[in-house]
């Protein structure tokens, strides 16, 4: 589908991409090949433009392991990966992927993914209108550029790339959205069964995260099981993958065992059915804390060396951040493998009382949703700063 007109507004990047004919011979192209918490915060998107495209063709291209969190969604009709450390890396990686997305006749790419890498691949793939941010690390190669808001939520941020089509990021929808399918559903009420896991009083956790200096101390998480159990009589859920075995099980070595392994038991696709037997959920500024978000479970994350107005909270009035407040924070974007300060006070300085403060405000029914401005969401969560 040719679109000369607009090939030259490469260098003007106020135009506005025409929706003709409501979309109905577009195949559109979402790019987002980041974290899995990233992947969740783009599913807003993925409805406004369902919304705005309902008879077009919408497919994403996300990492292999985003796959589990993304399929059933009903705004999709295609999910590609593209698995950049793996057969995708390098240069030869890059070429293949583009070819491979050339040939599937896009007419218009969405990123809001910011890295050179996804621009690039854009270009080689030849896809007629791409659209990205401004401050992308290869704007040049967009031919519609937005501003990106850095002092909005994430979510926020995504949907403002559709002001490319005139959307204004107030009328838009903002709920994450993630399926639990119901064979994942019954494929988690079998394991739990093994396990002894039943319907009642459930509280997750969820003590790993990639980054290290976002992880919340082994000690403080044992103590506070006990003190949960000891106080609400639940069964307490710890939740991770193969890689969080070591910390689950020093945890569990900590607390007496009072705790429930789920460590390489729940697969990604499983994850949302799994939170979903949760009264609450505990974790660290992480993927699944979005994915709770996302299945209407109330969440107290924990936030150590990152800090909320990154963009990345808890998108959820039914949420209760906890942190420290100290001038080091945050040591980066993504927090670090280790504190470049060597004393680790973002993770140490939380205790115990401080986390269940943050339970009690949820499961009493005591957190207050405070009215927000039109231009404001309610999806804001409760603040508790040491």
């Amino acid at each position: 589908m040719r679109r000369s007109k607009c090939e030259v507004s490469i260098q003007k990047s106020e135009i506005r991409i025409p929706i003709r004919d409501r979309g109905r011979h577009e195949k559109i192209l979402v790019v987002q090949t980041s974290f899995l918490g990233d992947a969740v915060l783009t599913t807003p998107l993925f409805s406004e433009i369902r919304a705005l495209f309902p008879e077009s063709q919408l497919s994403v291209l996300c990492t292999p392991q985003a796959k589990g969190l993304l399929e059933g969604n009903p705004d999709l009709n295609e999910i590609i990966t593209y698995d950049k450390k793996g057969e995708g890396r390098g240069w030869l990686g890059l070429w293949n992927k583009a070819k491979d997305i050339r040939g599937r006749g896009f007419t218009i790419a969405i990123s809001p993914h910011k890295s050179f890498r996804s621009g690039l691949l854009l270009f080689l793939a030849r896809i007629p209108f791409r659209v990205g941010f401004r401050r992308s690390a290869g704007w040049y190669f967009y031919h519609c550029r937005v501003n990106r808001d850095a002092t909005r939520h994430d979510v926020e941020r995504n949907l403002s790339i559709l002001g490319a089509f005139g959307v204004e990021l107030s009328k838009c929808r903002r709920d994450l959205r993630v399926e639990a399918p119901p064979h994942a559903q019954e494929s988690v009420e079998r394991i739990f069964s093994e396990l002894g896991i039943q319907h009642g009083m459930t509280i997750g956790l969820n003590p790993g995260s990639v980054w290290a200096t976002k992880r919340w101390t082994a000690e403080g998480y044992a103590e506070l099981i006990v003190q949960l159990k000891e106080k609400y009589c639940c069964q307490i859920l710890l939740f991770g993958g193969p890689e969080d075995g070591n910390i689950v099980d020093k945890i569990q070595e900590l607390s007496g065992n009072v705790g429930i392994s789920l460590t390489g038991k729940i697969k990604l696709s499983e994850l949302s059915s799994a939170i979903d037997w949760c009264d609450l959920f505990i974790t660290n500024d992480s993927g699944p804390m979005h994915v709770a978000v996302a299945r209407g479970v109330p969440v107290v994350a924990i936030f150590c060396a990152t800090i909320p107005s990154l963009g990345f909270y808890p998108y959820s009035s039914r949420a209760v951040i906890v942190e420290k407040n100290l001038p080091c924070r945050p040591c980066g974007s993504h927090g670090g493998r280790r504190c470049p300060l060597g004393t680790e006070d973002c993770m140490r300085l939380i205790k115990a009382k401080d986390v269940l403060r943050g339970v009690e405000r949820l499961l009493n029914g005591n957190k207050k949703v405070q009215a927000a401005s039109p231009d404001v969401n309610l999806n804001q969560p409760e603040l508790i700063t040491l």
